[in-house]
């Protein structure tokens, strides 16, 4: 196994530290929303708008990021970046009312979408192969520990002591990260990429107006002009971006990219998956508080056990898969995930975690490990190693998408209340999502080619 100089592992741990506290900040954040709402007001709106203001400007800036990464210095940006989320998240902590706290979300996440690309690019710019590989790897392993993690330390917190302090957590991983970044010394950075900005403002507004008209639809109905009016602008303009990006020369999302058949089937896998998982994170987080009246800890270790089994299985899942390839567990994994989220439904009025919920969360995390892993590789694998930054960056870009589109439609899905009924609504929609994801998964993913090592 290669070994990380400590100029890498510096670089790795700089990278993990950034993307650490944009990924814990995604679901921490799911277990707080009844204190929110107990506290500020605003009902299912306001806690759906506190979680996807979030994940509009991470989505939609994150590929827009990755250029100025690109253009103006990884390191740079990465300090930028760590500063206005630290900023951002002592202002949502001090937030007075729902509208100065969906404010001050959507800042953490446009400070989030600076992290994430331009930590990954800090370990493409200073590694190449099989160490490389490893890095990536490292990173994958810490990120998706964060988003599993999040939901139980969230709770801990919210019950221990209120849920503001839910998003002073991001204050000490920052300040770590900004010391050492300090020392980190790189090689002076060739600023020969330009900026696309016209295409980032085409995506964020467009994104914007879309799930403003899908989240308030409820509250209004699609016959208000302030609901079809930035629904058809929102729409219109994610189509101006799309054809954008095939004239532009310097484009932020290479169309050519989903040429590439893993490349294009994964990701179509990826909004499958990511979308019910981002489903399924919140509906728990919420229903178990607010229906059998769990407290937020308890709501947050109902999950504990996907986490368990993730850290048992994703590595040797990842090892299968590089020995059978990866399209066998990227389908089966979500196929029996969909089975998890369809044994939700055992979950009545009299509440029995051990026999209603844990079975499912069971199923659910062997299906989550043995489809990580692959889902990654496939993906990156198919992108030559030039590309690969601006592939995983759309890759991110997608299943942030996902989950922004499945939590806009919340209200939708649940029937307008997230009470029993409404449970095992958003469960069977989960199940047909992570079924999709693995029917998709076994008609387009192959094996990657492997480069035939020269002969001697």
């Amino acid at each position: 196994m290669p070994t990380f100089t400590p100029l890498q592992r510096l670089v790795v741990s700089v990278a993990i530290l950034a993307s650490f506290v944009t990924f814990l900040d995604g679901t921490v954040v799911n277990v707080a929303l009844p204190a929110i709402s107990r506290e500020l007001g605003g009902g299912i709106a306001t806690q759906q708008w506190v979680v996807d203001a979030y994940l509009i400007t991470l989505s939609s800036l994150i590929l827009l990021a990755g250029s100025v990464s690109d253009a103006y210095g990884r390191v740079l940006v990465m300090r930028i970046g760590l500063i206005a989320f630290g900023v951002a998240s002592i202002a949502v902590a001090a937030a007075p009312d729902p509208l100065i706290l969906i404010i001050a979300r959507a800042a953490q996440g446009a400070a989030g979408a600076l992290l994430v690309p331009s930590s990954l690019a800090l370990i493409t710019a200073t590694m190449r192969g099989e160490v490389q590989s490893r890095a990536i790897g490292v990173w994958t392993a810490f990120t998706t520990g964060a988003q599993l993690v999040g939901p139980v330390m969230g709770g801990m917190f919210v019950d221990l002591l209120s849920w503001r302090f839910v998003f002073l957590i991001n204050v000490l991983p920052i300040a770590v990260n900004l010391i050492l970044l300090g020392r980190l010394h790189l090689p002076a950075h060739q600023r020969t990429t330009r900026v696309d900005w016209w295409s980032g403002v085409l995506c964020a507004i467009g994104l914007g107006g879309l799930v403003f008209a899908l989240i308030e639809q409820e509250r209004m109905g699609w016959s208000a002009a302030a609901i079809w009016i930035p629904g058809v602008l929102g729409i219109l303009l994610l189509v101006a971006f799309l054809l954008r990006q095939r004239s532009s020369d310097t484009a932020l999302m290479p169309l050519s990219l989903f040429t590439v058949r893993n490349f294009a089937w994964g990701n179509l896998a990826t909004l499958f998956i990511y979308a019910a998982l981002s489903l399924n994170g919140f509906v728990i987080g919420v229903y178990l508080q607010q229906g059998p009246g769990l407290s937020a800890t308890a709501a947050g270790l109902a999950s504990l056990p996907i986490t368990i089994l993730m850290i048992l299985l994703s590595s040797r899942a990842g090892a299968w898969a590089g020995k059978l390839g990866p399209r066998l567990f990227m389908t089966v994994g979500p196929l029996l995930m969909a089975v998890g989220a369809a044994l939700l439904l055992t979950v009545g009025v009299e509440f029995d975690y051990w026999w209603q919920v844990l079975p499912a969360m069971l199923v659910l995390g062997v299906g989550l490990s043995l489809t990580v892993a692959p889902l990654t590789s496939a993906i990156l694998g198919a992108i030559d190693e030039n590309r690969s930054g601006i592939a995983s960056a759309v890759n991110n870009a997608v299943s942030r998408v996902a989950g922004l589109l499945v939590v806009a439609l919340l209200s939708t899905i649940v029937g307008g209340a997230l009470d029993l009924n409404g449970f095992h609504s958003a469960a069977l929609v989960t199940a047909g999502l992570f079924a999709l994801g693995g029917v998709v998964s076994w008609i387009g993913i192959r094996r990657n080619p492997v480069e035939e090592p020269a002969a001697s």
